[in-house]
């Protein structure tokens, strides 16, 4: 057997490490390392063993956290959307510092099959081309069919066995009763199926509306875009999903922000800070938001009076805990996957995390994915002060 090849990137000078973990934000670290793509260890670099690296990077004293995680997109394939019909939006979220993307549903895909042999083709399809294409390196988690009236629980095994692993949004199909729904969600949940639903008003013509009853009947993973996609449910119906459901609380760029903070400041009350999550809910009729991830942490943490390392943790670790993921948390064997951001130039605030908590984004100076550098200097963010840089 030939020897293995080794790949082992060295981060060192590290200014600011932010775990993704609520309930310990940040780490005293200045160098961490990974090992074909898998972190091994962080902590000062005097006790790090930093010999062997193919890949060194000087921080320069930037801040390192886990890549974000968007956990409600829509794509369609490779990196092409023809909602707005845009190329190379999913890129442009790599400039965002996001690194995963979770797909909701493939809904806008012209002549998207709504037949069951349809739909199980498409999906399994979907799947198959985002895991053997990774637009930029960014990892896309496809292949999430929309419920229609007619499946069978065999239909949910087929999926499975295919390597699906994911549920579009409940609702945007023909199914919009909450019985049917639960009875579809249960047979997802036995093969390791993870399930979303659409919750508040139409989205588009044609969709409907989902109420909190419906959404408390159905009992999904994760209560998609609790804060509207784009509109929002009454008050008293989102305080009442946050007090009743253990479910991942999602909170998405494209929904209402007032609901968001609403959601915020309930979860906060009730202790369930660590069920929120990020998304974008794009692309769609707002268009795509490369920037969208980051533009939530910065309201929830400026609006709604949180720490922004906290306010990070809804971005990376606990979409990570609550998918299930081996990425968005700093962890032992966890994948290298990190951005490495500073505070945008002339912005408010003397540190990264001062100047988030005042409403601004930070300037996003590299990206890695499994332990490889995706992206430098971001085209899309404020610029930084400072960049890392290879050695």
């Amino acid at each position: 057997m030939p020897d293995e090849i080794i790949e082992k990137l060295v981060i060192r000078n590290i200014g600011l490490m932010l775990s993704g973990k609520i309930e310990q934000p940040i780490y005293e670290a200045d160098t961490i390392i990974a090992v074909n793509g898998k972190i091994t260890g962080w902590g000062a670099e005097k006790d790090m063993d930093v010999e062997g690296a193919t890949t060194t990077v000087n921080a320069n004293e930037t801040t390192l956290a886990p890549g974000l995680i968007d956990s409600h997109v829509h794509p369609v394939v490779g990196d092409y959307t023809p909602r707005q019909q845009q190329l190379h939006w999913i890129d442009s979220t790599l400039h965002g510092g996001v690194t995963t993307l979770i797909s909701a549903g493939e809904v806008h895909m012209p002549g998207r099959p709504k037949d069951i042999v349809g739909l199980k083709a498409m999906a399994i399809a979907s799947q198959r081309w985002y895991e053997n294409f990774r637009p930029s390196g960014v990892k896309v988690h496809a292949g999430a069919p929309v419920i229609e009236h007619g499946m069978v629980e065999e239909d949910f095994a087929d999926l499975a066995k295919a390597g699906v692993k994911l549920l579009g949004e409940v609702g945007l199909g023909s199914v919009k009763d909450g019985r049917t729904a639960r009875q579809m969600v249960d047979w997802a949940r036995k093969y390791g199926i993870q399930s979303t639903i659409h919750t508040g008003g139409p989205s588009i013509p044609g969709s409907g509306l989902i109420d909190a009853d419906m959404v408390l009947e159905t009992g999904t993973d994760v209560v998609g875009h609790i804060n509207g996609g784009h509109s929002a449910l009454p008050d008293d119906q989102i305080v009442c999903l946050c007090e009743s459901c253990k479910a991942a609380l999602e909170i998405v760029h494209n929904g209402n922000e007032r609901a968001a903070l609403l959601t915020l400041n309930t979860a906060r009350e009730l202790d369930k800070l660590d069920q929120l999550i990020l998304g974008t809910d794009g692309p769609a009729g707002s268009g795509v938001q490369p920037l969208g991830i980051l533009r939530m942490i910065a309201m929830l943490s400026s609006l709604g009076n949180v720490p922004a390392e906290v306010a990070f943790c809804f971005g990376n670790g606990n979409t990570a805990r609550q998918r299930k993921l081996d990425t968005g948390l700093i962890e032992t064997g966890f994948c290298a996957d990190f951005v490495l951001m500073d505070q945008a130039q002339h912005s408010g605030g003397k540190t990264l995390l001062e100047s988030v908590q005042l409403g601004n984004l930070p300037g996003v100076g590299m990206t890695v994915i499994d332990g490889r550098i995706t992206s430098a200097r971001s085209r899309n963010t404020p610029p930084a002060w400072r960049v890392p840089e290879t050695v």
